[in-house]
């Protein structure tokens, strides 16, 4: 009986080491969509108000929600411990891709999380505010998102990635609601053009994002992210590119995400 008691001790010890991080869940209110937003936050347990901690924003997919991440990849608060990192989950919608809607005034995520979210964040958490201490990744929606809002925000974001993203959206005018947040694309094709992560390259100089692109090799995003990738090398952008067999689902975004973090905690690091 002593013996049982003592391996039941052992095991509640580890269990409860092994998802030491803080899980919170907060509501930001968004002044621009007048309404509030449902936030995951994932903290370390090494968590203080005496110290500064680097954040990286994850980014949901289509339909999903601020739980994604958590539900998705439990994991994720072991990596908060391990990286001393703070992980924030912003909800962002079923549909909205991330950015302001020209057609929609109701859905503006880009304003949000670059700027309501943010200083929300910097605010109430001891955080490394700079782009020094900011990354952004998503998967699928979330990765065009995550792309879209740091190639945009250079000045808040210092690190970006994207697992399975949706990085061009024109070859799918039918798909995933894109055309309620932007008008169909026969009629709207300049709001199409225009909010396309893999026409925002302009934006970039070498070295000014620190970059990270992951795609299975069997998803239907896979060739829209070579692409991403080519058009990168041709303007002599860094970044890294990462594609191995998988497909759009958990079981590849549980492995990537690994890398993604792992790029940031080390991009964190050399800001030291």
């Amino acid at each position: 009986m002593k013996t049982r008691l003592f391996f039941i001790m052992i095991f509640t010890f580890v269990s409860a080491s092994v998802f030491a991080a803080k899980v919170d869940t907060v509501r930001v209110f968004s002044k621009s969509m007048k309404k509030e937003i449902p936030v995951v936050i994932v903290t370390p347990d090494a968590y203080s108000r005496q110290k500064s901690y680097p954040v990286s924003y994850l980014l949901h997919g289509y339909s999903d929600s601020y739980k994604g991440w958590i539900n998705g990849v439990p994991e994720i608060k072991t990596l908060a411990d391990e990286y001393n990192m703070i992980f924030v989950n912003p909800d962002g919608g079923f549909s909205s891709w991330y950015f302001d809607s020209p057609v929609d005034e109701s859905s503006r995520y880009e304003t949000f999380i670059s700027g309501e979210l943010i200083a929300f964040i910097d605010t109430n958490y001891s955080t490394k505010a700079s782009p020094k201490g900011r990354a952004i990744t998503g998967l699928s929606m979330g990765g065009h998102g995550a792309l879209y809002l740091a190639f945009r925000h250079q000045d808040i974001f210092g690190a970006a990635g994207s697992t399975s993203g949706g990085v061009d959206i024109r070859p799918f005018p039918k798909n995933w609601d894109i055309e309620k947040r932007l008008g169909s694309y026969s009629e709207n094709p300049e709001n199409w053009e225009k909010n396309t992560v893999i026409n925002m390259l302009h934006l970039l100089v070498p070295n000014s994002l620190a970059l990270i692109i992951d795609c299975g090799t069997s998803d239907f995003f896979y060739t829209v992210n070579c692409q991403l990738h080519e058009k990168l090398l041709e303007r002599n952008i860094p970044h890294d590119f990462i594609a191995r067999p998988g497909s759009h689902n958990w079981d590849y975004w549980r492995n990537s995400i690994k890398y993604q973090l792992l790029f940031f905690h080390n991009y964190f690091e050399k800001q030291k």
